[in-house]
């Protein structure tokens, strides 16, 4: 039977994750070529499609808007058949790259909000989940929201800190979160922007595995700015040693 590998990447904001969903996205292109790879852009903010490269036209949010708009103007049998349509119209919505496919969760809930609508989009997510091989999840700070708006099981939770104490006790708060939450079989961390490798000693994040620490990297932080892909950073950047790290710590690479 097929399994399909999702990783969900989660933690304080302003820590780096999306880059590293980026990488994540990147490696595995290039060490699976053979394999359907979706990435999901679960952040508001809609960073993840600038860091592959990606212009994102329409969100899954905008499904949602649109089956709402139907029955809040009296029109239920409209909205049952654009229900019946979301997982084709969820397959417009993703734009197809060259290794991997992308979608994009666009706004979070918020007025015309209809938890039928929102709890259907997520089945249909985890259906579509089974299309594909590997599966990264962006998510917005915290765990709860990529439970409840993308999926409740993820194969493998990725938390992701700098060494701040901040960053590092919401990193653990999350993790307890998500142990009543989401149903994962592997949780482990990146420490990432590290000013000296050395500081990685007085990162206590157990019980959470610590998978890889990556150094902060000017290269990447001007390439960042000057809204390069992360296919335009070399082989050789710390973040895709860190990235490439952990994924072989979890046997993915």
């Amino acid at each position: 039977m097929h399994k399909t590998t999702i990783i969900a990447a989660a933690g304080k904001g302003g820590v780096g994750k999306t880059s590293i969903c980026a990488a994540m996205v990147r490696l595995l292109a290039e060490n699976h070529p053979e394999a359907r790879i979706l990435a999901v852009d679960a952040d508001p903010a809609v960073g993840l499609a600038a860091g592959l490269g990606v212009e994102a036209e329409s969100t899954l949010d905008d499904i949602r808007k649109s089956i709402v708009v139907s029955v809040e103007q009296g029109r239920p049998k409209e909205a049952v058949e654009l229900l019946g349509e979301a997982r084709f119209r969820i397959f417009d919505t993703m734009v197809e790259q060259d290794g991997f496919s992308f979608l994009a969760i666009g706004r979070p809930e918020s007025a015309g909000c209809y938890c039928k609508v929102n709890a259907y989009l997520k089945e249909v997510i985890s259906l579509l989940a089974k299309d594909f091989d590997y599966v990264v999840i962006d998510g917005e700070a915290g765990i709860e929201q990529i439970n409840r708006r993308v999926m409740e099981q993820v194969t493998h939770l990725l938390l992701v800190t700098d060494s701040s104490r901040k960053g590092v006790q919401v990193a653990k708060t999350i993790q307890k979160v998500a142990k009543e939450l989401v149903m994962y079989r592997m949780c482990g961390a990146i420490v990432n922007r590290l000013s000296d490798l050395s500081l990685l000693e007085l990162v206590d994040l157990s019980p959470i595995e610590i998978l890889s620490a990556i150094p902060g990297d000017q290269k990447h932080a001007a390439n960042e700015v000057r809204g390069f892909s992360i296919f335009e950073l070399g082989e050789d950047a710390p973040l895709l040693k860190g990235v490439r790290e952990a994924l072989e710590r979890w046997d993915i690479l």
